[in-house]
C-alpha cells in the first residue's frame, strides 16, 4: 500500500482511511501489531540492562514513544523503540554515575529528554538535508553492518556463548579469556528455533505443505506471519513444562504491572552542561541510523521520505520516552526488520504493538513469563539477515566502484568496530572520495560540430577546429582543491597547441570560482600575456560573473567574455 503522510493540520492521518474501507488490510496490520508486541517486549527489556537500567525502563521507551512516532514520523514502517545503539551510547555516556542508581535512571531520563529536544530543533531549522551527505553506500553499509553486529550480539540467548562487545575485535577480546563457548540445551533450542524459522521464510513450500493444500490461497500469506506466533506460544509451554530455567536456559522473568505517570525529568544547567556532548552525538547517530532504515525501506518500497520530517518524528518520540519514564530511543533495524517481515504496511501496526505492549504489560505479562531467550534471538536473527544489503554492493560493484568502496570500508568498519566507529569511518571515506573526484577535473578541448552551434569534445566527436584558437571546456566548479590540477591541465593544452593566440575556457559547468582559482585564473592570464596570447571567457553564469565583475579575472583580462562559444567562435576564427 502506497503512503502518503497527512500534511500538518491534518488530526486524522490519510492512511487510515483506506484501511477503513479495507477491513481485511486493517486486520493484516491489527495481527502484525499484535505478533510485534509479543516479540518486542523481551527485545525491550532486554536493551534496556543493556543500557544499565531496570527492565522496566524498556516498556516505558517502547509504548508512548512508538505511538508518538507512528502518528507523525516520516515512515510507514520504521519501528521506533529502545534498540541497541541509543542504549550502548547511554550506557556509555552514564558511565561516571553509579550503575542502576536512582541518579543514574534519572540521568538517563534527562538524556533522552535533551536528545528530543535537539532532534527539535534540528527539525525546526531543517536540518534534514543532512542526509544528502551520507551516500547510499554509507547508509548500505552501516545497515548491513548493524544488521551482522545484532545477528553476533544475538549468540548469547542463542547458543549461550558469553559475547559482548561494541564489535567484532571488541568481542573475540573478550571471549579469549572464556571457558565456555556456548551452553549446550541453549544451543540446542536456540539452533532449532533458528533453522525452523530459516525454513519458514526461505523454503515455505516444503515447510508449509500440507497447510497450502488445504487452506485457499488467499490464506497462505499469512501462514508464515502466525508461524512465529506459533513458535513462541509453544517454546512458552514446552519452557514451562520442563522447566527450562533449571536446564540453565535464560527465560523471560514476570513483567511489572504498573506505568508511571507522564512527569518533567529533573534538569538544571549543570546536567545540560554535562550531558549535551552526548546528547548531540546519540541525537546525531540516532537520526543517522534511523534515516538510513527508513530511507533505504522507502526507496525499495516506491515511497516518499523526508528526512526533515523524520527528525520531528524522532524528536517528539524521544521527548515522550522522557516524560513517560524512558531512555532514548530510535528506529531500529532489528525491531523495523522484524515489522517488516511480519507485513506491516502502515503506522496502524506500530500503534497496534504499543498498544499491545501496554496491554500485555499490565494484564497479560504471566502468559508470556518463561519464553525462552533463544527463540527470541532465532526471531530476531531471521529479521537481521534481511537487512543485509548484499544487492546494493553488487549493483555498486558493477557501476559504481568507489560506492562499493564506501560501501565495504562502512561495513567492514562497522563489524569490525562498532556502529559509532564504522559510521565516522564511512563518512570521512564517503567526504574523502568526493574531495578526490573534485580534484580530477574533467577537462576537455572542444570543436564545432559542421553545420551547427553545438561544440563538443574533440576525441568523442567529428568536429571541427581553429589553428589560432583552442576551446576549453572545464566541467567543475574551481576551488582550492583543484586549481593546481587545472592549472597544470591549462598549461599542458597551451603547449599542445602552440600555434593558437586565444585561449577560451568555456564555463557552462562552473557554479563556483573561490578566491584560490581566481588568483590562479589571474596569473594564467599575465602568463599568456607574456607569451602574446590571449585569455577569453565563454558562457560565464551570472551569478559566477558577479562574483569575478571587480577581480582581476575580469579587469585585467587579455581577451573578452563571449555569451556564447559560437559567438567565440565567429569572433575569433579569422584573428
Amino acid at each position: 500500500m502506497a503512503f502518503t503522510k497527512r500534511p500538518a493540520f491534518n488530526i486524522i492521518p490519510t492512511w487510515l482511511a483506506p484501511l477503513l474501507a479495507e477491513p481485511k488490510r486493517a486486520l493484516s496490520e491489527l495481527s502484525t501489531g499484535l505478533m510485534m508486541a509479543v516479540l518486542v517486549i523481551p527485545q525491550s527489556l532486554g536493551y534496556a540492562l543493556l543500557a544499565g537500567l531496570p527492565p522496566v525502563m524498556g516498556l516505558y521507551s517502547a509504548i508512548v514513544p512508538t505511538m508518538v512516532y507512528a502518528y507523525v514520523g516520516s515512515s510507514s514502517v520504521n519501528a521506533v523503540g529502545p534498540v541497541a545503539i541509543t542504549a550502548i551510547m547511554t550506557s556509555g555516556a552514564l558511565s561516571s554515575y553509579a550503575l542502576g542508581s536512582l541518579q543514574y535512571q534519572a540521568m538517563a531520563v534527562t538524556l533522552a529528554l535533551m536528545v528530543g529536544v535537539l532532534l527539535m530543533l534540528a527539525h525546526v531549522i531543517r536540518l534534514g538535508w543532512i542526509m544528502q551527505f551520507v551516500s547510499r553506500g554509507v547508509a548500505s553499509g552501516f545497515i548491513s553492518g548493524a544488521s551482522v553486529l545484532i545477528i553476533l550480539g544475538q549468540l548469547k540467548h542463542l547458543i549461550g556463548t558469553p559475547l559482548s562487545g561494541d564489535g567484532l575485535i571488541d568481542m573475540m577480546g573478550k571471549m579469549a579469556g572464556q571457558e565456555r563457548l556456548f551452553h549446550a540445551p541453549t544451543a540446542m533450542l536456540g539452533l532449532g528455533a533458528l533453522g525452523l524459522l530459516f525454513m519458514n521464510r526461505y523454503r515455505p513450500t516444503l515447510m508449509h505443505g500440507v497447510l497450502y493444500r488445504l487452506l485457499p490461497k488467499s490464506a497462505h500469506a499469512h501462514i508464515a506471519r502466525f508461524f512465529i506466533v506459533v513458535l513462541v506460544g509453544v517454546s512458552i509451554i514446552i519452557a514451562r513444562q520442563y522447566d527450562f530455567a533449571n536446564l540453565g536456559i535464560a527465560t523471560l522473568a514476570p513483567l511489572p504491572t504498573h506505568l508511571p505517570p507522564p512527569a518533567l525529568p529533573m534538569v538544571s544547567l549543570d546536567i545540560i552542561i554535562t550531558l549535551l556532548p552526548s546528547a548531540l552525538l546519540i541525537a546525531l547517530i540516532a537520526f543517522i541510523s534511523s534515516a538510513s532504515v527508513a530511507g533505504n525501506l522507502a526507496r525499495i518500497r516506491h515511497e516518499p521520505f523526508a528526512p526533515n520530517h523524520e527528525l520531528k518524528g524522532l524528536g517528539l518520540a524521544n521527548i515522550a520516552s522522557s516524560l513517560f519514564g524512558g531512555f532514548a530511543v530510535s528506529g531500529g533495524i532489528s525491531r523495523t526488520s522484524m515489522n517488516v517481515a511480519l507485513g506491516a504496511n502502515t503506522p496502524l501496526s506500530s500503534m497496534v504493538c504499543a498498544i499491545g505492549v501496554l496491554i500485555i504489560a499490565l494484564f497479560l505479562g504471566q502468559f508470556i513469563t518463561g519464553l525462552p531467550y533463544a527463540v527470541l534471538s532465532a526471531v530476531i536473527i531471521t529479521s537481521a539477515i534481511a537487512m543485509i544489503d548484499v544487492a546494493s554492493f553488487r549493483v555498486a560493484h558493477a557501476q559504481d566502484k568507489s560506492e562499493a568502496l564506501t560501501l565495504a570500508m562502512t561495513f567492514v568498519a562497522c563489524v569490525g568496530f562498532g556502529l559509532n566507529i564504522g559510521l565516522i569511518i564511512g563518512l570521512l571515506v564517503s567526504f574523502a572520495l568526493i574531495i578526490y573526484r573534485s580534484h580530477r577535473v574533467h577537462m576537455a578541448v572542444v570543436g564545432q560540430v559542421e553545420g551547427s552551434e553545438h561544440f563538443r569534445n574533440i576525441h568523442r566527436h567529428d568536429v571541427q577546429t581553429f589553428d589560432n584558437m583552442i576551446l576549453i571546456r572545464i566541467d567543475e566548479s574551481l576551488y582550492f582543491g583543484n586549481v593546481a590540477t587545472v592549472r597544470t591541465a591549462l598549461d599542458d593544452i597551451c603547449r599542445e597547441y602552440p600555434t593558437a593566440r586565444h585561449i577560451v575556457i568555456i564555463m557552462t559547468a562552473v557554479n563556483h570560482v573561490d578566491l584560490s582559482a581566481q588568483e590562479m585564473l589571474a596569473d594564467f592570464n599575465r602568463t599568456l600575456i607574456m607569451d602574446d596570447k590571449q585569455l577569453h571567457f565563454t558562457e560565464i553564469k551570472g551569478p559566477v560573473m558577479d562574483a569575478l565583475m571587480h577581480t582581476p579575472v575580469i579587469t585585467a583580462l587579455s581577451g573578452q567574455v563571449f555569451l556564447s562559444t559560437g559567438m567565440a567562435v565567429n569572433t575569433l576564427k579569422n584573428t
